[in-house]
């Protein structure tokens, strides 16, 4: 079996792996770029035929014009009005519809990538390489899989432009000498070297929770789905050896991977969900809010950053 089998280190399932290397080392391409590329070709082919079957239709069709045509369109129009109504507008009121369609992209991106880690497409690339090209795979090279929400160099980019677009937004809606002045808290002067320092670095703190949280939650539920996968192949190929252990082991493994599949199903929605509504929490949080407003966004981000 080559390294990337499933009796090789559970690790290698899961974390990006370079396709295209320069003469010195450096990653021109790798798998987790592909699988972005891949989840965005999905959102823009997914988004066309959702705009379509959810569009208003001809007046001829009488009522049934405002009818969704599909099923499927129906479940991601109930998702996208459920997260701007009952997630993002009591948190942004009046600018909800100026940002859904960043928080949007932000959710079904990670939810795509989240859920495209799930699909062992690692796995049959290197079936497919080693056999074709098996110094590919004795190099540890993909050109597509694993999970790109587990590379913390995609998750921080991704932080990266939801702390650029929150801190943007707190200009906007503050004015610079509004942003600056939120920087004190509204506290006493005199304690202004200590808050000012605080709030700085909690500006670079909430992206960097962002990144970490993700990236986390991404690597240990598929790390722990390929140790069961490895753990059910070798109780089965073990099987002529020790028949009654093996098979007991391969059947246990097997049941647990069905069980932590679905778990890891509900975690890729919940950790894209969990993203953008942190990332719509400090947006609110750099705004002209009520003092019942301020304290609850500042109570749900202290909550998601513990």
């Amino acid at each position: 079996m080559s390294s990337f089998t499933l009796a090789a280190d559970p690790v290698a399932h899961v974390i990006n792996h370079p396709w295209l290397i320069s003469e010195d080392g450096t990653w021109l391409w790798s798998s987790a770029q592909t699988n972005m590329v891949l989840s965005a070709l999905i959102l823009l082919f997914v988004g066309l035929l959702v705009a379509k079957a959810v569009s208003t239709g001809d007046e001829s069709q009488g009522h049934w014009r405002f009818v969704t045509k599909s099923r499927f369109a129906h479940m991601v129009e109930v998702i996208c009005g459920y997260l701007r109504e009952s997630t993002v507008r009591p948190l942004l009121h009046e600018r909800t519809n100026k940002f859904m369609p960043f928080l949007w992209t932000l959710f079904f991106f990670i939810l795509v990538n989240n859920l495209l880690g799930l699909i062992p497409i690692l796995d049959i690339h290197n079936i497919i390489a080693g056999k074709m090209a098996p110094e590919v795979v004795a190099q540890h090279r993909a050109f597509i899989g694993g999970t790109a929400t587990q590379s913390i160099w995609v998750t921080g980019a991704l932080a990266i432009i939801a702390g650029i677009m929150i801190n943007w937004a707190g200009v906007r809606e503050l004015g610079l000498f509004g942003y600056l002045k939120h920087l004190t808290a509204e506290s006493p002067i005199f304690v202004w070297p200590i808050i000012i320092p605080i709030e700085i670095m909690g500006t670079f703190i909430k992206p960097i929770a962002l990144a970490i949280r993700l990236f986390a939650n991404m690597t240990a539920g598929h790390i722990l789905v390929a140790v069961l996968l490895g753990f059910a192949a070798q109780g089965f190929l073990s099987a002529g050896d020790n028949p009654i252990l093996g098979i007991f082991v391969g059947l246990v493994s097997s049941l647990g991977i069905i069980a932590i599949y679905f778990l890891e199903l509900f975690v890729a929605f919940l950790q894209a969900f969990v993203f953008m509504f942190l990332t719509t929490v400090f947006i609110s949080l750099l705004a002209h809010h009520g003092d019942h407003d301020h304290e609850t966004a500042h109570e749900i981000a202290h909550a998601g950053l513990a």
